[in-house]
């Protein structure tokens, strides 16, 4: 969560996790990313006030600019929020914090629990 969506308040999470050199980004075009290319990074995008979700750049008939896999992410996230309801801002990044580790270890039941206390634990 951020306090703000400016550009000097992004950047630095940017340059702090993304490797520059062979790394593409791809986003919508918001402008807050039009300085991803000053900064050192490839960036493409699509236009969804166009209608354009997905792009084949190259005629392979694959859809190599696209934004849906975090799309899908927020998906996920609005999902499992859902019966959380009246999640406090203060709470909130503890709720985003588990969800991320949950997605990350792709594991449920059991073996999440196995997964959290070997994190916990080691």
């Amino acid at each position: 969560m951020l306090e703000n969506v400016k550009q000097e308040t992004i950047a630095p999470i940017i340059q702090g996790t993304i490797i520059v050199g062979n790394t593409v980004v791809y986003t919508d075009e918001y402008n807050i990313y039009n300085r991803l290319p000053e900064w050192g990074y490839e960036h493409k995008t699509v236009c969804h006030a166009k209608g354009e979700y997905a792009r084949d750049e190259d005629g392979d008939g694959f859809c190599e600019v696209h934004v849906n896999t975090i799309e899908g992410l927020w998906s996920l996230l609005r999902s499992w929020l859902r019966p959380h309801r009246g999640i406090s801002q203060e709470k909130l990044p503890h709720y985003l914090g588990f969800f991320e580790f949950v997605h990350n270890v792709r594991r449920r039941g059991k073996a999440l629990l196995t997964s959290l206390l070997n994190l916990l634990l080691n």
